[in-house]
């Protein structure tokens, strides 16, 4: 069979090669998580809590709701290491029906992440090659291509490229927050100070800019949806989702620093790209190259976890009978090749349609009730199947899942009350989608597993 110009073997019932290791679990973790979002969300931040302090505390603060995630995810994905992550835990611990939500939500915004993000390259790409203006949409499909080409030959070959986009990655954030306290720069204090709100003022801010960490946060868990290509996924998966969030925290918060300590935080409110006034400050006229180049390596490694992901969503819905058989189709490089087709296909037309930042909108709601399934999905399993072999068991349980799922329910009470049009069609896309369900249900369109 021949597709993509490209030759494979088939092999049946998503066979996926038990490959993969820590060095892939880090490289997704912390190349999903670090990347554009870091040099743009803290002018967000910074108009919302125009204070060093309140600023720098509101990413502690989302730090630590990072790792009480990841004692979750962590239990989860040691104790299920299947493909599909997310979408396992909740269909296991809530039923078809959850799964099937999850499944299809987290699938459509890892395609329109993918078409978002590459079209962001297209359209910065000018700045380092002047002859592609104008052709963003070109250099946008380009991309995917490529990396779609490079996966097609095998999960290895994804991996490779995974690994190698997240290590220059952290040298290129580990050289820009060094050149930040070497560098000279303009003198400002520290220490300034704004007006900030007061009272129920206070705490609208600092929900919404809760808001805005916790996407920037959002992929340190990633790990979870190759856990049937880990070899020793009740040992890694864990470590890989402590160490990748780990050192997402680290990068975040010298970041933050970094940027207090160049900009007075008056210049980065309101700022639409923090990083880009850090590195004019610092590099001049070569500033805006040297952080475009920084995005755009960024940028590299989500496309490509992305790309990795939406895959294997399809083959663990197909499993189950959530979509079609033949996505459980797997060629000899352990590549779910249907299932990496549709992602593509699917991609390919929000690009062309430009309809991704609607989807995003209407995503960004799911994603918080995704994250609210996982914490009930833990508890509901602890009762469950008390007896089942959990290779890593959530620190502090219940109180630290319990402490995280109300953090979540105060956030998802911030995006409601912040974006009621999106909540509105979240809603009506939730009504929508049980019918959906049962009429896929009574396709059967492959066995339940």
């Amino acid at each position: 069979m021949y597709t993509f110009g490209m030759k494979f073997d088939a092999i049946p019932q998503g066979n996926l090669l038990r490959v993969l290791g820590i060095t892939f679990g880090l490289a997704i973790g912390i190349g999903t998580a670090i990347g554009g979002g870091i040099l743009r969300t803290p002018g967000e931040i910074a108009a919302l809590l125009p204070n060093a302090w309140l600023f720098m505390g509101i990413w502690l603060f989302g730090a630590f709701n990072a790792l009480l995630g990841a004692t979750v995810f962590s239990e989860l994905g040691a104790m299920i290491p299947r493909a599909g992550g997310p979408y396992v835990f909740a269909r296991r611990a809530l039923g078809d029906y959850a799964g099937f939500f999850v499944g299809y939500t987290y699938w459509v915004q890892v395609c329109s992440v993918q078409a978002a993000l590459s079209l962001l390259i297209g359209e910065y790409m000018p700045v380092l090659v002047p002859a592609s203006a104008g052709h963003a949409l070109g250099v946008a499909f380009a991309v995917l291509i490529v990396l779609v080409a490079l996966q097609w030959h095998g999960v290895r070959w994804g991996g490779y490229v995974q690994a190698v986009v997240t290590i220059i990655k952290m040298l290129a954030f580990t050289g820009l927050i060094i050149a930040a306290f070497v560098l000279p720069h303009a003198a400002h204090s520290i220490a300034t100070q704004l007006a900030v709100p007061q009272s129920f003022g206070l705490m609208a801010a600092l929900i919404l800019a809760m808001q805005g960490i916790i996407f920037t946060y959002n992929g340190f868990f990633y790990v979870c949806f190759f856990g049937e290509e880990l070899r020793d996924p009740g040992r890694d998966v864990p470590r890989a989702v402590f160490q990748s969030v780990l050192t997402i925290i680290a990068v975040y918060l010298l970041l933050n620093l970094a940027f207090l300590w160049v900009l007075p935080i008056s210049r980065m409110a309101h700022a639409p790209f923090v990083g880009g006034l850090m590195a004019r400050a610092l590099f001049g006229e070569k500033g805006d190259q040297i952080i475009t180049a920084i995005v755009m390596i960024s940028l590299l490694g989500t496309i490509n976890a992305q790309i990795l992901i939406s895959a294997r969503l399809l083959l663990a819905m197909g499993r189950n009978g959530l979509f079609l058989k033949r996505a459980t189709t797997v060629n000899r490089g352990g590549t779910p090749t249907v299932g990496l087709a549709l992602g593509t296909l699917t991609a390919g037309a929000f690009l062309l349609s430009g309809t991704f930042n609607a989807v995003l909108g209407v995503i960004a709601v799911f994603m918080v009730v995704n994250y609210l399934l996982m914490y009930v999905s833990l508890m509901v399993l602890r009762r469950r199947e008390p007896g089942t072999p959990r290779p890593y068991r959530a620190w502090g349980y219940p109180w630290t899942t319990l402490l995280a799922l109300l953090i979540g329910l105060a956030f998802l009470a911030g995006v409601i009350a912040s974006d009621t049009r999106h909540t509105l069609i979240s809603l009506g896309c939730l009504c929508a989608s049980y019918p959906v369900y049962l009429g896929i249900r009574r396709l059967k369109l492959s066995e339940q597993d």
